[in-house]
Formats: C-alpha cells, sequence, structure tokens
C-alpha cells in the first residue's frame, strides 16, 4: 500500500521555488499558504534565499527538517539528478509536473526509464510525470493550484488535468458534492492505478471513487484490485480511446495502450466498477453512489406529477434494465386511500394534481413505496420545488418540510431517493435541503435515471460479486503430464505452434469434446485409417510451417473411396510443397466429415493492459463479416461462462430456430471453462484459436484447432 507520506505529506518541498508570478514553483507556494496546509512548506532553489516568507534551500538534502513529499516544477531534463538529491533526503514520494517523457518517443521513454530507476533506488514513489499534480482536501494540501475547490467524500483519479477541472467546477456550480483527493496520474510511470484503488479503499474520508481513464499499464492488477475495493466503495469510470482515433490521441498522452473497448468495457463492468459512456453522467453518478444506498432488487418506482415525464422516465429506466415492478394490491390501496380518484397507482405512479396545493403527498406516498419491501428505490419526476413558484408562495414551508421527509425517509429504510425537478434552475431551499440529507436532484430526466440506474447496477454487483472470477489464475495447478510433455516437444524442435492433432489432443486432456482423426504419414496409411471410419473424412496438411491449411490448398474434403484418399494425400503433400518448399511436413490428418452444426469460434489472446481474454461468438468463414463475439478477460467462472453465451446477438440460434431444437449451451459453457483451464495450465499459450466449433442438440465438436505458443 502506498505510504501515508505521499497523500498524506506532512512537508512539502517544492523544487523549482520561483519569484516569477507565472510559474508552478511561485503559485505553488501561494495556493499551500493561502489555504493554510497543515504541514511544513520548504522552496528549493540555490538562486533564492525565500519566496512569499517560505525559507529556500539549495536542494532537498540541505533542508534541516524531515521532508515528506516533493514537488518538482523543474524540466524533464533535470529529474535523476533531482530524484537523487531526494534520495539522499529520504524523501518518500515525489509529483513530477514536467511532460517530455513516455509520450514523446524513444528518447523520452529513455529518460523516463532513467528516472524511475532512479526513483527506485531510493525508494521514492512517482506521481506522474506529466501530471496536474494532486490535492488532499482534508488537509489542504493542494499541489495543483486550482482555488475553492469543494471538500466532501468522492476521490478523483484522473489522466487529464483539464477533466479533473471541469469535474471540480461542475461540482462547485450544480451540486453539493465535494471531494477528498485529486490525483493526476499522468503517465503513470510508477504509481500505477490499482494503487490508488487501495489507497482509497482504506481512506476515512473517502466515500467513492471517481475516475477518467485513457490507458493503464497494468490492467490485471487493477482489475484484481478493483474487485476487492467494489464490494467496500464504488467506483465511476470513464474510459476514453474507443475510436482508433480516439486510441492514437490517448496514447500520444499518456504514452499508455489505450486497449480494446470491449475487453475494458466488460472488464471493468465484472470488477465491479460502474462504468459511464459520457463525461456528463461521472459526476452524476458519482454523487449519487457516494450519498445514497444501493437498490438491494433492481426494483425501482417512478412518483410522478405528470404522465409525460413518467413515460419518459419509464422508457429509460427500461433502457437501463432496471425493473419497474407491478406495485401489490396492498400498496396500491394505500396510494388510493390519499390520492385524487384520477391518480395512476400502478407504476410509474402519477398523483394527477394531488401534489398542486399539498406538496406533502409527495413524501406520504414515497414512504408508503419505499416501506414496500418489493421496491428498493424511488425517483420523483415533475415539478418538486415549483410547487411555491407556480402555484402560491405559501407552498414554500410544505416543499421545505416534505424535504426534510424525505431526506428522513432514505435514512430510516436505507432505500435511495432521486428527484428530478423543472425548477432545479430556480434554486429553491427545498432543493437545497434535499441535496443537505444527500438526496441528488436532476434537471436532466436522463440523468436523474441514469443516477438511479447506478444505484441498481452496484446492487446488483453488490449481491453477485461471489459468482464473479477475481482474475486471478491458480497456475499450472491442472496442467496434465502429457500436456506438459506436448508442450516440451515444440519447444524442443524450436515450434512456436502445436501442430493440430497436438492442440486437439491438449484439449481432450481436459475434457474438450474434439473431432477423431488419425495422422498418416503415408498414403497407405492415409487409406487405412478412411475405411476406419463410417463417414466420409476430411484430410488436412500438418506442419509447424502451414498454420493456414486452406491457403497452402492443404484440405480435402468428403472423402471415401480408397483411390480419392490417395490421390488427396499426393495432392496435399504436393500443394504445399509448392507453397513453401521448406515446409517440416508432419503428416497428413485424417479425421471423419463432421454433421452440419452451428458454427461458433472460441479464441484466446493476450490484450496490451489487461493479459489473457477469451472470445466467443458466431464462427465459420462469416465471423469477420458478423462480428458477433463477446470478451471476457481470463479466468472466468460457470457464471461469466452462461453470460457470454447470452449476450452474443445471435443466441437466438442457439435457442431453436424456424422449427429447430435448441442447441446445447451446456456444452459451450463447458468448453469456454476447458479453455480458460488450459490458459491457466500452461502460461506459454499465446493465443489460441476454435474455428469452427460446431454446435449440436447434444454435444458439440472441434473441427479445426490451433494454439500459438509465446516467443520466449
Amino acid at each position: 500500500m502506498l505510504s501515508d507520506k505521499i497523500l498524506n505529506a506532512s512537508s512539502i518541498a517544492v523544487v523549482g521555488a520561483s519569484k516569477t508570478v507565472t510559474k508552478r514553483g511561485y503559485q505553488a507556494i501561494k495556493i499551500l499558504l493561502e489555504e493554510k496546509y497543515e504541514g511544513n512548506i520548504y522552496g528549493v532553489n540555490p538562486k533564492l534565499e525565500s519566496v512569499l516568507g517560505v525559507k529556500c534551500y539549495p536542494s532537498v538534502s540541505a533542508i534541516d527538517e524531515p521532508v515528506d513529499l516533493a514537488l518538482i516544477t523543474t524540466p524533464a531534463r533535470t529529474l535523476p539528478d533531482v530524484l537523487e538529491d531526494c534520495g539522499k533526503k529520504g524523501v518518500a514520494g515525489a509529483v513530477i509536473i514536467a511532460g517530455g517523457f513516455g509520450e514523446l518517443g524513444a528518447e523520452g521513454k529513455q529518460l523516463e526509464s532513467d528516472m524511475v530507476e532512479t526513483a527506485r533506488r531510493h525508494n521514492i514513489r512517482l506521481i506522474g510525470p506529466n501530471t496536474s499534480g494532486m490535492i488532499n482536501m482534508h488537509k489542504n494540501l493542494n499541489l495543483v493550484g486550482l482555488r475553492d475547490a469543494p471538500k466532501g467524500g468522492i476521490a478523483l483519479i484522473s489522466q487529464s488535468g483539464n477533466m479533473a477541472l471541469t469535474l471540480i467546477t461542475e461540482a462547485k456550480i450544480k451540486s453539493k458534492v465535494g471531494f477528498s483527493y485529486y490525483v493526476g496520474v499522468g503517465n503513470e510511470a510508477d504509481i500505477n492505478f490499482h494503487e490508488y484503488l487501495e489507497f482509497f479503499e482504506n481512506d476515512p474520508n473517502t466515500k467513492a471513487i471517481l475516475m477518467y481513464v485513457e490507458g493503464m499499464r497494468k490492467g490485471r492488477k487493477f482489475l484484481q484490485q478493483a474487485y476487492q475495493t467494489a464490494r467496500k466503495k464504488p467506483i465511476i469510470l470513464l474510459k476514453s480511446g474507443r475510436s482508433s482515433t480516439g486510441k492514437r490521441s490517448a496514447g500520444s498522452h499518456t504514452g499508455a495502450l489505450a486497449g480494446m473497448s470491449e475487453v475494458a468495457r466488460t472488464a471493468f463492468k465484472r470488477a465491479g466498477i460502474i462504468v459511464v459512456d459520457k463525461s456528463d453522467e461521472l459526476l452524476p453518478c458519482a454523487e449519487t453512489l457516494a450519498s445514497l444506498p444501493a437498490i438491494k432488487n433492481n426494483n425501482v418506482a417512478i412518483l410522478a406529477d405528470g404522465g409525460g415525464h413518467a413515460t419518459i422516465g419509464a422508457d429509460e429506466l427500461t433502457d437501463l434494465n432496471v425493473n419497474m415492478p407491478e406495485i401489490s394490491e396492498k400498496t396500491q390501496n394505500k396510494l388510493r386511500a390519499i390520492l385524487p380518484h384520477a391518480a395512476a397507482t400502478a407504476n410509474p405512479i402519477d398523483v394527477a394534481g394531488g401534489a398542486d396545493d399539498n406538496p406533502q403527498i409527495l413524501a406520504e406516498c414515497a414512504r408508503i413505496l419505499l416501506h414496500d419491501p418489493n421496491i428498493g428505490g424511488v425517483l420523483v419526476v415533475g415539478l418538486f420545488g415549483g410547487y411555491s413558484i407556480r402555484f402560491s408562495e405559501s407552498l414554500a414551508y410544505a416543499e421545505e418540510d416534505t424535504a426534510h421527509q424525505l431526506g428522513k425517509l432514505v435514512k430510516e429504510t436505507n432505500k435511495p431517493i432521486i428527484m428530478h425537478s423543472l425548477y432545479s434552475f430556480a434554486k429553491p431551499h427545498s432543493l437545497d435541503l434535499l441535496r443537505y440529507y444527500g438526496i441528488p436532484v436532476f434537471d436532466s430526466l436522463e440523468l436523474a435515471c441514469k443516477s438511479i440506474g447506478v444505484l441498481a447496477e452496484y446492487g446488483g454487483y453488490l449481491r453477485g460479486y461471489k459468482s464473479k472470477a477475481k482474475f486471478v489464475f491458480d497456475m499450472g495447478a491442472k496442467a496434465k503430464t502429457r500436456g506438459r510433455e506436448i508442450m516440451h516437444n515444440a519447444r524442443a524442435e524450436g515450434r512456436t505452434a502445436l501442430l493440430e492433432n497436438e492442440a486437439k489432443e491438449l484439449l481432450s486432456l481436459h475434457g474438450g469434446m474434439v473431432c477423431m482423426d488419425c495422422l498418416a504419414q503415408s498414403a497407405e496409411q492415409a487409406v487405412a485409417m478412411a475405411a476406419g471410419f463410417e463417414e466420409k473424412v476430411v484430410m488436412k496438411i500438418v506442419s509447424p510451417d502451414i498454420l493456414h491449411k486452406s491457403d497452402a490448398g492443404g484440405v480435402f474434403l468428403n472423402l471415401k473411396e480408397p483411390e480419392e484418399v490417395r490421390n488427396a494425400y499426393t495432392a496435399i503433400i504436393e500443394n504445399a510443397k509448392v507453397f513453401n518448399p521448406d515446409a517440416n511436413i508432419k503428416g497428413i490428418l485424417v479425421s471423419p466429415m463432421a454433421n452440419e452444426g452451428l458454427e461458433i469460434i472460441i479464441g484466446t489472446k493476450i490484450d496490451d493492459q489487461f493479459g489473457p481474454v477469451i472470445m466467443f461468438g458466431i464462427g465459420g468463414i462469416m465471423v469477420e463479416v458478423l462480428k458477433d463475439v463477446v470478451f471476457r478477460v481470463l479466468p472466468i467462472t460457470p457464471y461469466s461462462a452462461r453470460n457470454m453465451v447470452n449476450e452474443i446477438k445471435s443466441v437466438k440460434l442457439l435457442n431453436g430456430f424456424r422449427g429447430k431444437p435448441p442447441l446445447d449451451r451446456k456444452a459451450i459453457q463447458k468448453l469456454l471453462l476447458t479453455i480458460s483451464e488450459i490458459i491457466g495450465s500452461y502460461p506459454e499459450i499465446r493465443e489460441m484459436d476454435f474455428n469452427p466449433v460446431l454446435v449440436y442438440e447434444q454435444g458439440l465438436n472441434v473441427v479445426d484447432a490451433r494454439i500459438i505458443l509465446k516467443n520466449d
């Protein structure tokens, strides 16, 4: 875990202290003094005696008191020497403002490497480089220079200083939410995302963690830590770099690969992270999750004073996969007893003007709904906060009393209320009271729905996290002796791929259902083997130098008669020699022609950020056209395997189509789990490709198998 001396530093050395008001070395000291930082401040500049009354020293090592953290504002080229000096003083950490490192190419990468090597030699942890700085709001430790940032319970981790500025400014203007910390991750050269998560998980001032991410260097460690942290505190994340242009922009800024958005998104969600797609959703969702309890059963009631907003809200929640259950007859009777005759008491509930002269009726309805065990939360939409403006000023007190009741109701039931108000712009006191109680208020109905949606999503994670993978392999635990022998033989021969028969044998060793086949090393052997099968056969070249067999004319189908098998053997060998005269030909694989079935594909690869991932989808020659595939970071659990099968767009093909019987989903799930086990058992595997796999009413058949090994 990060040392407390870094983010909770009790003493700061500003390296590059300056009397030039526009320079960071001046601004940093000025704002630390203005905001009454609780620790000691030291300036470092051999040419100055003091800055704003703060004593300056010629070097960090010359300071005569302990130094926890150095804010280094000098150019990139000075960093190795400055850190060497910090090491002599025993500084715990440094905030590196300068850019010009790994994001600028080979020379910058070397400078960054030298800087990190120096820091690690002296046990100095680095924030950045290329960072806007960090803020500890509860200690008035502001190393960013942004004034009047509101204090609160959200820790903000961002790879963009401008995004951080946007979020902090939005918090000041639009809500009562505030921040416990801000950290500009920058290039993530030393301290990684997962280390910040661990720190904030244990920080008593932090209620939720908000993240803007472009790329990360240790994605798997981040997922492992997020799985732990999300059970205790919600994490809200926006990841940019989904488009090819966005990925290039992210790379130029951070020097880290943006990665596959499909992999990242599903991995984050499996780890319990709330992923949002729009920047204007970040703060509202963070405010909601930091302030309110999660929805425990995914059931929400809408309480409205007009049908239009109620209908739009219902549509939005449905799109967010939030359930709007039928209201029980018992609860509806209680609502009917206090509402006008014209009111709708189904879900959504429309009070039909009942609040126009009595806003308190909304609190009474909310109480009835939240005491119904089937309702997990309430979204109030419409005019609240504006009854005194629209109808009569005398209703202001009633609205304020209603706000008090709603706030106390959240605490009493441990269930959330979200408020959408058309009168948020007018800033009535009743809405301020709601915010005081931690009830977010939105002028956007879509944001209100999104915010209650993330409470339902987070509640779902808390209910089901035990069934999700922890992103940790039990490496080698289930490797087979014969499997290790196959790997050893391939390595001994200098191969970087298993032969198809070896790949199928490995899969079979772990319980996979593969196509029966034999390796023939002469035409007569091939004839004899073909005669042993009742079905017609397929014949395929087996060579470590020819992975794409069809391209080499190395596949012949629907063979049975001895002469055609013999001729096919000769033709395949000749085609292979023409395709690659130096190819090492191991023989010809003779296999029975598989029965017709639905073609699926399962494959694995090594993702740059998250390590081994698995892909499943509709296969065969259409895989590149349809691209109907889903991804998961390995290892997977039975829960994940089941969800993968259900998530493809063509899932109806598995359910039975145009009178055809449903196909064997359990066999697919078992194969996914088998492949996950193999990846964890043989770390030398780089890629696996099983395409096509034919799925039947009962069982499946792996027709073609390819396993690529790592080069090292």
